[in-house]
């Protein structure tokens, strides 16, 4: 996941799994219709293969990141690396090393000399995990949630961003906060050291331990929206003294404060259009590198980095554009940028430098996402842990390729088209392949070009498959995001459109067989373009939102007026909300729809999959709904995953008229009318 609302397919702890038949399986090629290939790609196979990534933090010479892995329930886990090369565990089982501050977490830990604090996802309890020692709770047993720690060597505490959910209040209070580091019988009560405003998120000690800077915002604003950095001293006493501002506002992001080693503050800011990356000195704000490049990302998640101080002199950092991302150094006195050259392309916001080496996490189109230490001289690249340790033929992997598309108001969009790819079949004279149209989160996301064996599911079955960054997706610049503003539901349906037009003008796909499939956000689009539109023939959407005023008094509080600037005021705008809502134009559907959910959403919650599903039911319009005990806000349960996928195969089959080559669990789709069979 790269910070979105829609986390993309996770999966279970890696382990030596290989097609290695798949070399010598070569056979007669087939004949047979798209999307009735055989697949090596398989569910069980993903399921069983994929971990998720995130969180890299380094302890002299150890590297320290955390792992997702839907076999133990989505457990996510704080895993060591030693220089000699041995991976343990750190979290013992029975913990879950997630934070549910703003609900999508992040910077769920802190590591120093060994000690490791986290939050623990059952109870959000803070604990202190000591070598060799149990973990031991720091905080009471109460709805306060922590995240974003640092270290305050001098007073042995923590500073951290708190959410707190047990005051009563209409509102959780969020604030940053002062912790004892020693376990809670002997601890001293917490010390609020900034209140009062809406949100806070990185604060960052200088090495001298004398300065203390931080980001915050306000209601309706969202972190890419506008943020503010601030910074004080602190006092004999531990508290902070002569705070002020020193950059941001609405119309500007800040990402991404951090203390050089010498003590000068470093931020990415969005001023010039691009998150560039700036630095204060001599009381005033100075330019370090303006290239229309982004060295930023939107701050989904606490503890995301995309440049880190090697030493005083030397900079590494991730930087994207058109789509595709690459390491850099950067000499901060010549403002110099220099690209270290390296096979990888995509880059999750996740990285950590220490003399010659940066440790980040990257993927890219014939590579899995993994972690890698990069030597910056001369760019050598040592893969530490992959996300997927599945080893694929070449000759079945799809690379994708980057297009640049003619969308509404003549600006351009983005996305990448994969073609269906397998060599074990050609498909009948004349026959073109269905598309399916991914339309990522957030909606503030973006996707990347990194080799994702769901996307590789569909294209060895004989798919095509675009995955489109849609005006409001980050890395293209400030203006290509605010192209989203007040016009959800209109940009990214005509973007997702559009898009798939292109394919199918090139005669690349079936413009007949066209499906628009995402998550969350991306799930508000397929709705959105169901009800809006006869342009796509099948909708699939996971946790999507079909009722925008129902959402906007049920969900939570960091997106809880996100609304505001993706449709309008509240309420003066209501009946643009009610417009833009699929639930009151179901109607207006003319193809099947699949939904998936999780029980225990708390960001999109059922009753906005529940209504759609009633409302299609009521009309007597083809519909399937699959919902998930225990699950959440995306799937990270091994059996679920594996289900919303080959669901998702067989609803297509259904739909476009095709036999599946391997027994499926069936789907029941209400008032569904059986397709002729592809020949």
């Amino acid at each position: 996941n790269n910070g979105s609302l829609a986390p993309r397919l996770l999966s279970v702890r890696p382990r030596a799994l290989r097609f290695g038949s798949l070399k010598h399986m070569a056979r007669d090629v087939r004949t047979s219709p798209y999307g009735s290939w055989r697949s090596p790609v398989t569910a069980d196979a993903i399921v069983a293969g994929v971990i998720g990534l995130s969180q890299i933090q380094l302890d002299g010479d150890d590297i320290y990141w955390v792992e997702q892995r839907p076999a133990e329930a989505g457990r996510n886990v704080i895993v060591r690396r030693r220089p000699g090369g041995v991976i343990d565990d750190i979290t013992p089982a029975g913990f879950n090393a997630r934070t549910r501050v703003h609900e999508y977490g992040g910077g769920a830990y802190l590591v120093k000399q060994g000690t490791v604090w986290f939050s623990n996802f059952a109870g959000q309890r803070l604990y202190r995990q000591d070598p060799g020692l149990p973990p031991i709770p720091i905080t009471p047993e109460k709805d306060i949630r922590h995240a974003d720690f640092v270290l305050d060597e001098r007073r042995q505490r923590l500073i951290a961003v708190r959410e707190d959910h047990s005051t009563g209040a209409a509102s959780v209070v969020n604030s940053i906060v002062g912790l004892s580091v020693t376990p809670q019988t002997d601890a001293p009560p917490a010390v609020t050291l900034v209140e009062g405003n809406d949100f806070y998120a990185a604060p960052r000690l200088s090495p001298s331990g004398t300065q203390l800077c931080w980001l915050t915002w306000n209601h309706p604003q969202m972190p890419w929206d506008g943020t503010e950095l601030w910074i004080a001293e602190l006092a004999d006493d531990g508290g902070l003294k002569d705070a002020r501002k020193l950059a941001g506002g609405d119309q500007e992001s800040i990402f991404q404060p951090a203390w050089s080693p010498v003590g000068v503050l470093y931020f990415v800011s969005d001023r010039n259009n691009w998150w560039n990356l700036y630095r204060w000195r001599a009381g005033g704000v100075e330019g370090l590198i303006e290239l229309p490049v982004e060295f930023g990302t939107a701050q989904w998640l606490f503890g995301m980095a995309t440049y880190a101080f090697e030493s005083e002199q030397r900079i590494v950092c991730q930087v994207r554009s058109k789509g595709a991302g690459r390491i850099a150094v950067i000499d901060p006195e010549a403002g110099r940028l220099q690209e270290v050259a390296t096979p990888y392309t995509a880059f999750s916001a996740f990285i950590q430098a220490r003399s010659g080496q940066a440790v980040t996490i990257a993927g890219s189109p014939t590579e899995p996402v993994s972690l890698i230490a990069v030597q910056l001289d001369p760019g050598r690249v040592e893969v530490l842990r992959r996300s997927a340790e599945l080893v694929v033929d070449p000759k079945y992997i799809s690379v994708p390729e980057a297009i640049e598309f003619p969308t509404e108001g003549g600006v351009t969009a983005h996305g990448f088209f994969y073609p269906p790819k397998n060599p074990d079949y050609a498909p009948p004279a004349s026959e073109l392949p269905p598309l399916i149209v991914y339309v990522h989160g957030g909606p503030t996301s973006a996707v990347s070009n990194a080799l994702d064996l769901a996307d590789q599911f569909w294209t060895t079955r004989g798919f095509a498959y675009l995955v489109v960054n849609y005006g409001g997706s980050t890395g293209f610049g400030r203006e290509y995001r605010q192209r989203l503003t007040r016009q959800w539901g209109v940009v990214d349906v005509n973007d997702s459109i559009n898009g798939a037009r292109y394919v199918i003008d090139r005669g690349r796909v079936d413009g007949n067989r066209v499906a628009v499939t995402g998550g969350s956000a991306g799930g508000y689009t397929v709705l959105r373009a169901m009800t809006s539109t006869d342009f796509f023939k099948a909708g699939a959407s996971h946790y999507g939102i079909s009722d925008l005023e129902v959402f906007h008094t049920d969900t939570h509080k960091f997106e809880s007026m996100y609304d505001q600037s993706l449709i309008g005021r509240w309420a003066e705008d209501r009946q643009v909300y009610r417009e833009r809502s699929a639930i009151h134009f179901v109607d207006r559907i003319s193809a099947p729809i699949i939904l998936f959910q999780g029980l225990e959403d708390k960001i999109v919650p059922p009753n906005q999959a529940e209504l759609i599903v009633e409302a299609m039911r009521v009309k007597g319009l083809p519909v399937a709904y699959i919902a998930f005990e225990g699950e959440q806000h995306g799937f990270r349960m091994a059996k679920n995953i594996k289900r919303a996928l080959e669901a998702e195969l067989y609803f297509y089959s259904r739909v476009f008229g095709f036999e599946l080559p391997d027994p499926i669990e069936p789907v029941p789709i209400e008032n569904m009318k059986q397709p002729a069979r592809s020949s």
